[in-house]
């Protein structure tokens, strides 16, 4: 599957979401490094994945959820059937 040159990215974060993300980096670059990370920084960081990484993120979770309904809708028929009376008569056929 090809994508559009003219179709945006879809990945958008709320700014609540990225200002979470923002506070979280920075305090695991603390935590790891020992070392201060600016919100700026973080921010073009965080940019960074989302650009770079987050396609790709995208892309399979789209995948995921298409064979996880493929395989909902293929046991449609075995989970949801509903055994017809062959013998039973219907009014159009009474004599």
């Amino acid at each position: 599957m090809r994508a559009r040159k003219d179709n945006p990215m879809r990945i958008r974060l709320s700014d609540e979401r990225k200002a979470e993300i923002v506070r979280k980096l920075i305090d695991e670059y603390a935590r790891t490094f020992d070392e201060e990370l600016s919100p700026f920084r973080s921010a073009q960081i965080l940019e960074f994945f989302v650009r770079t990484l987050g396609p790709s993120v995208y892309n399979q979770a789209i995948q995921d959820a298409r064979a996880f309904m493929s395989d909902r809708l293929e046991d449609l028929d075995a989970t949801f059937y509903e055994a017809e009376d062959q013998g039973r008569t219907t009014p159009s056929t009474q004599s």
